[in-house]
């Protein structure tokens, strides 16, 4: 039977999306179109830009799934979910926000029921991925469970869900989807990440930001034995300890302030699979010792639990910083850095495999003309000469974001053109292909430019490590870091020493 959505025309009438409806709580026009086309093809999505609007949808309209931006003027995200879990229990709750305050976090999980905490810039795979769990859960829940002959108890239908769900990112995260040109600097890397699915031992991927280092780790672990167990990933350079702690590893109820219950730990969810850990050269000494505990002893103990319980999960960790200098330096545990590097593979940088550009950027033009429903054939020529010219600090992540610029900025569907360009990129390009400056460019412009590429290209090559960087420049630390400052490439050190 159809049913009107909020919203709708009078006299108009919409069928339900069979996979069910996500309200979108979002004060910004335009975060609020961005969730909404991505979901859009899957889900009916209600938008609404306050609380006050969200509770009228509530109160008259069935929703499986919630959505709410945490900085929203009046009442936060947290506390207006607080107020929906009391009033409205059924719907999955999520917190979408740019900002990762520890409280925050601990009160959305804890206090408020949240079932994800997602951090803009959000990717769009990965978003409608946990929207898809979400109304998963949503569904096991209200499921009858024996009602009727026909029916199916909620975990063999759980069971089935995430049995596709593995079986179509199997798919998707086969190493011959990992776009490269056979014989270039990738090959013998992924050769390398294919030989580590045949061992049942830890990975330490290391590369610059923005390499794919995640995208290599789901390779590894959809090729091997353990791909039909769950694969999860916790960016361990967004937590402060506590939370990190209780993220991995559980937790009791009244085990901190806060912990309003029990908790179960992604390493305990990951049972019998692989866990991602990202950024672990950002953890503390203090978590890198109960870290090294659950490697050598294969438990793990909740906070505020009195035993441990024991787990068989397969580490896979990733990094930007060079663990050896970390080691030498103090800050990370050596015998933790041995345990992680038992299978060490490293992934060059865009820079470093610049013949791979065209086939990624062909790539990533049909996955942005898929999202933005665009239908681009290729780049004009000079576009194409100018994206490979560029030297890409960001790596991947930074050509994807320049594609979806282009487009964005795109009026037609004709190949894109170099105006479409960053002016960073045309510049730049120019200069290091070494071609005539414009002639509304100055001297100075085009010496600064290259002196910026120069040292991101520096610091990348050398992983953001100021002093050996300045020794291979030939300038003071006090000299490069003004020039850091000065080109606002603040974001590629990667400590300070």
């Amino acid at each position: 039977m159809a049913r009107r959505l909020a919203g709708a025309a009078p006299g108009e009438a919409k069928i339900i999306s069979p996979s069910g409806t996500v309200l979108i709580i979002d004060d910004e026009i335009r975060s609020r179109e961005s969730l909404q086309r991505v979901l859009s093809e899957e889900f009916d999505v209600l938008c609404v830009q306050n609380a006050q609007e969200a509770e009228t949808v509530l109160a008259g309209d069935l929703v499986q799934v919630i959505i709410c931006d945490q900085r929203m003027p009046g009442e936060s995200g947290v506390e207006f979910l607080r107020r929906v879990r009391d009033l409205w229990p059924d719907p999955v709750r999520m917190i979408i926000s740019g900002f990762t305050e520890s409280e925050d976090i601990i009160a959305g999980v804890n206090e408020a029921g949240i079932y994800r905490y997602i951090t803009k810039p959000w990717h769009p795979e990965k978003l409608l991925e946990s929207v898809r769990d979400a109304a998963n859960l949503f569904r096991m829940q209200k499921e009858p469970g024996g009602a009727g002959a026909d029916a199916k108890p909620s975990h063999e239908i759980l069971s089935r869900v995430l049995a596709n769900r593995r079986q179509e990112q199997k798919r998707m995260f086969e190493f011959d989807r990992i776009v490269h040109v056979p014989g270039g600097p990738m090959t013998e890397t992924l050769g390398l990440a294919r030989r580590a699915t045949e061992y049942d031992i830890s990975v330490l991927i290391t590369g610059a930001s923005g390499t794919g280092k995640e995208l290599l780790a789901r390779a590894i672990h959809f090729g091997s034995a353990r791909a039909d167990k769950a694969f999860v990933v916790e960016n361990c350079g967004a937590l402060p300890d506590e939370l990190l702690e209780s993220e991995l590893f559980g937790c009791k109820k009244g085990a901190f302030t806060g912990a309003y219950q029990d908790r179960i730990g992604l390493f305990e969810l990951a049972d019998g699979g692989s866990i991602f850990l990202d950024e672990i050269g950002e953890t503390s000494p203090a978590f890198q010792v109960k870290l090294l505990r659950v490697l050598q002893e294969g438990e793990i103990r909740p906070l505020g639990a009195l035993r441990p319980r024991k787990v068989n999960v397969r580490v896979i960790s990733a990094t930007n910083r060079n663990l050896e200098v970390e080691v030498a330096e103090g800050r990370f545990r050596r015998d933790l850095y041995y345990r992680l590097t038992a299978f060490p593979i490293h992934l060059f940088s865009l820079r470093e495999r610049s013949q791979d550009i065209p086939a990624i950027a062909a790539r990533i033009l049909a996955d942005v003309n898929r999202n933005f429903r665009r239908k681009i054939a290729d780049f004009a020529p000079e576009t194409m000469r100018k994206l490979c010219a560029y030297s890409w600090p960001g790596n991947v992540r930074e050509l994807q974001n320049e594609i979806q610029r282009m487009i964005a900025l795109s009026d037609n569907d004709e190949p894109l053109g170099p105006h479409l360009l960053s002016a960073r990129i045309r510049r730049m390009g120019e200069a290091e292909a070494g071609l005539p400056a414009k002639d509304d460019v100055t001297l100075k412009d085009r010496v600064e430019e290259l002196e910026r590429a120069v040292i991101a290209q520096a610091l990348a090559r050398l992983d953001g490590n100021i002093s050996r960087v300045a020794e291979q420049l030939g300038l003071s630390r006090v000299g490069l870091r003004a020039k850091i400052e000065r080109y606002d490439l603040r974001k590629d050190v990667s400590h300070e020493q």
